[in-house]
Order: C-alpha cells, then sequence, then structure tokens
C-alpha cells in the first residue's frame, strides 16, 4: 500500500509539476498595509447589522495569507462568512481568491448566496475599512457592502 501510494505521489508530481501541492504566496507590495491586515477584525454586511459586528481573522502561514470569518444576526438565521486566501496587499487595497456565502431573509428568497473566485476588497476615501468591490449580488438584484475594519 505505501509504494502504491509513493507511486500515485510521484506520478501526480511527474504530470503535473510539484504546483500542485504548493500555493503561491501572497504578493506583498505594502508593508505598512499587510501590517494593517494580519490580525483580527470587525467584519459586516449591511443588511445584518450596521452596529453588531462579526469577526474577520488574517493570518500568515508560510508567506500565504488567508481570509476567515463571519457574522451572524441576533434575531434570525441571516449570515456573512468568508473564507480564502489573499493574493496581493497593495496600499489600499487586497486581492482575495475563495468564498463569500451570505443568507439573508428578504434577499434570494432566504436562500444562500454565494460568491466564488477573485474580488478585491479596497479602502476609498477617508474610510476606515476596506470594502467589497464587486457589491453586485449574484443572486438578486441588490447591492451589497462587505466590510472589514481596520484594528
Amino acid at each position: 500500500m505505501k509504494k502504491k501510494l509513493t507511486l500515485t505521489i510521484f506520478l501526480i508530481l511527474t504530470v503535473f509539476g510539484a504546483s500542485v501541492l504548493a500555493v503561491d504566496k501572497t504578493r506583498v507590495n505594502s508593508v505598512k498595509a499587510r501590517n494593517m491586515l494580519l490580525g483580527k477584525h470587525m467584519l459586516s454586511l449591511q443588511w445584518i447589522s450596521w452596529d453588531y459586528f462579526g469577526t474577520a481573522t488574517v493570518t500568515n502561514k508560510g508567506g500565504v495569507f488567508y481570509l476567515k470569518g463571519s457574522q451572524k444576526s441576533r434575531e434570525d438565521s441571516d449570515y456573512l462568512e468568508i473564507d480564502g486566501r489573499i493574493t496581493e496587499i497593495n496600499e489600499k487595497s487586497f486581492k482575495f481568491d475563495g468564498r463569500i456565502t451570505m443568507q439573508v431573509s428578504h434577499i434570494n428568497g432566504g436562500e444562500p448566496c454565494t460568491r466564488e473566485g477573485e474580488m478585491t476588497f479596497a479602502v476609498t476615501g477617508k474610510r476606515r475599512y476596506w470594502r467589497l468591490q464587486e457589491m453586485k449580488n449574484p443572486c438578486d438584484v441588490t447591492t451589497d457592502y462587505v466590510d472589514i475594519y481596520f484594528k
């Protein structure tokens, strides 16, 4: 069994290359922004609450930055979840590759809605948070404000 597993891994690496096992490191174009991103942040979706926040955490594992968080409603089953990898960090923005799922009772018939793939969060004006730039809800005719606040 061990020989078979070793042979299978060898064949995968031979055919696809070692990159199937490795994740590209996050491109950091601003050390200041990197330092601002690392750690725990308040997270919000305006449909859930403007004053009751969830939490998002950015971690660095071997040069790869990950973002994971959630916000849950106090009143019903509405929620926001975010999970994925940060691929690039710039002075006023960062690129995120992952999944954002939300469920809001009055949007999409109350069913979960998921965005997947590469997205951008950016700071505009004097705001003290990064806002998801792909604001159009892919499941409904609404505009969503997914915000990650500075520490």
